[in-house]
């Protein structure tokens, strides 16, 4: 008898796409292969990642806590600041080697790995993916990008101080082990989605004789839908003048979706929209009308050319009949993006807002283009993460809570026409353990390659799966027990356990006190029941306590407001 073959692995990650962003989930921009991946899998309504995205990519390589793993602090603030984190363990800015990566674990075990997109966990090449475990790889190493690459300020020789956050035009692109020179080395037709998984592709099929007898794990991590706002001008003509009615309007034909399609509660208490310090859109004069619709047209051109592509790599996985073997993961690596941009600093004594003046066109006939520069700010995105509150960056539901669509044939139940919805909590970290679960491959020990490792954090999704393969109510299967689960990153903190969440929110985004939530009956946040049950509360901050404790996490925001105030900067939000 020969021995059952094994599965193969693909995991799609989008940059910032909010909740309802795309059909399976209630959202109108043009996403049929999601749908289509929906219909025949299970689509997740309480699945989390981090607030942000460098943690979560983290968690989802690693299977346990950012603070664990490297990512305690975003690597952008952590490098404006080293002598707030050096020797911090947990702090250092980069996937460490005090975890076992995911595709270093597979490599061992005969599979072929290879990934092409965002990295975001490491600009040097020994914490590049060809020193975490990735066979073959076409990698951005920072955590964006001009998605035609057009990067003028990295280029001009004239701009001094040089860049200080995104390093220079010769270490911001690796192929394999090699770094490439993003002036010259990347083709001229170059749009991130679409040469990402090209390049993915072209992996895939140039693999050699011995590699196809491996089974693979393939990782295509895009870099949209983050800013800038670019797609290409035919794509954007066919959502011209879905939003002119604004973003409360669009807010509420999606919750109307949500609930129609059975996604949240139809008496879900929405969260307020979000305007953090932007003008109400009925305020607005025609002319900023015009250019703030244009953005949620372009965003949505750009959700639109993910889906394009996921089709792309369906279509060569089904021409080499592999397909159906595929374990299929898609999921965004946090909530919509909503923060105002203009004075993050690019250069030293410069703002992203001083290079945008000097490089882009920003005129509403040039939107979208290579040459233009914008983002869509908390309205828009407040709309993509309703019914919950907030945005990315907050610990907030609206900041964690994320779209994910599972496909696995063999043990998920695809003949049904309108596919599965589960509502059982889950966590990015929990895709290393359910990965290695299906291969047949045991949790890395205490030490791995030689060195000591930490353990896993996350749980196999395989009852889950197999619930739905026997008919069986899938959210009867509670995944995390009463496991605790935490999020922190500068004093912006949560904890979960089953129902119950805690929230911390430090000024100006809160009030600076624990919050207390039933996510049961209110998934919007809208009602803190921390005054009526003191109890409750103490007894979450506890669980709070132990999670700081076993993260191994140090109070980094009161640090980090001190340093601010010793500069004279002010918060750091």
């Amino acid at each position: 008898m020969t021995a059952p073959k094994r599965p193969n692995f693909l995991i799609i990650v989008a940059d910032d796409l909010g909740f309802s962003d795309t059909s399976p989930f209630g959202g109108e921009i043009d996403t049929p292969n999601l749908h289509r991946l929906a219909m025949e899998g299970i689509r997740m309504t309480d699945f989390h990642t981090a607030a942000s995205c460098s943690p979560t990519r983290a968690m989802l390589l690693s299977g346990t806590d950012a603070h664990i793993a490297g990512l305690g602090v975003m690597a952008e603030r952590r490098n404006r600041f080293p002598h707030i984190f050096d020797g911090k363990s947990g702090y250092e800015g980069y996937l460490n080697y005090k975890v076992a990566a995911l595709p270093e674990i597979l490599q061992d075990n005969g599979y072929f790995t290879c990934m092409s997109g965002k990295w975001h966990l490491g600009l040097t090449k020994d914490v590049a993916p060809c020193s975490r475990g990735f066979t073959k790889n076409f990698t951005l190493l920072p955590g964006a990008g001009n998605h035609y690459n057009h990067e003028p300020q990295l280029y001009d020789t004239t701009e001094k101080p040089r860049v200080i956050i995104k390093g220079d035009k010769q270490n911001l692109w690796m192929r394999d082990d090699q770094f490439l020179n993003g002036d010259t080395d990347l083709p001229s037709d170059f749009y991130s989605s679409n040469t990402f998984t090209s390049n993915l592709l072209s992996i895939l099929q140039n693999r050699t004789p011995e590699q196809t007898t491996q089974p693979f794990f393939a990782y295509l991590p895009f870099t949209a839908p983050h800013w800038p706002l670019q797609a290409p001008p035919e794509t954007i003509k066919k959502y011209h003048g879905q939003y002119a009615d604004g973003p409360l309007a669009l807010r509420t034909r999606r919750l109307r979706s949500l609930i129609k399609n059975g996604l949240v509660p139809a008496d879900v208490d929405p969260a307020p929209i979000i305007t953090l310090n932007t003008t109400p859109w009925d305020d607005l004069s025609p002319e900023e009308k015009a250019k703030s619709s244009r953005a949620m047209e372009i965003y949505a051109a750009m959700v639109d050319l993910i889906d394009v592509n996921i089709g792309r790599v369906r279509e060569y996985l089904q021409s080499i009949d592999e397909w159906d073997n595929t374990f299929v993961v898609f999921m965004s690596d946090n909530g919509a993006e909503g923060q105002l941009l203009e004075a993050i600093p690019i250069l030293a004594g410069a703002t992203l807002g001083d290079v945008i003046d000097k490089y882009y066109d920003n005129s509403l006939e040039n939107l979208g283009n290579h040459n233009s520069f914008i983002w869509y700010g908390p309205q828009w995105a407040s709309a993509a993460t309703a019914p919950c509150r907030a945005l990315k960056s907050y610990t907030t539901e609206g900041g964690i809570r994320c779209p994910c669509i599972v496909r696995y044939p063999p043990l998920i139940n695809n003949k049904s026409t309108i596919g599965t919805i589960t509502n059982t909590f889950t966590t990015v970290m929990d895709i290393l353990p359910t990965v290695l679960d299906l291969a047949g491959i045991d949790l890395p020990g205490p030490v791995f390659r030689g060195r000591e490792v930490a353990p896993v954090r996350g749980h196999s999704w395989r009852p889950l799966l197999e619930a739905d393969k026997n008919g069986d109510d899938d959210d009867d299967v509670d995944i995390y027990h009463e496991d605790v689960v935490g999020w922190e990153q500068l004093g912006i903190a949560a904890v979960r356990v089953g129902k119950w969440k805690a929230l911390y929110l430090p000024p100006p985004r809160g009030e600076g006190k624990w919050e207390l939530y039933d996510l049961e009956r209110d998934l919007g946040e809208a009602d803190d029941l921390a005054e009526k049950m003191p109890d409750k509360l103490a007894e979450m901050v506890a669980h709070y306590e132990r999670y700081f404790q076993e993260s191994g996490m140090f109070d980094s925001y009161s640090v980090f407001q001190e340093e601010l105030k010793r500069r004279g900067v002010g918060r750091a939000w």
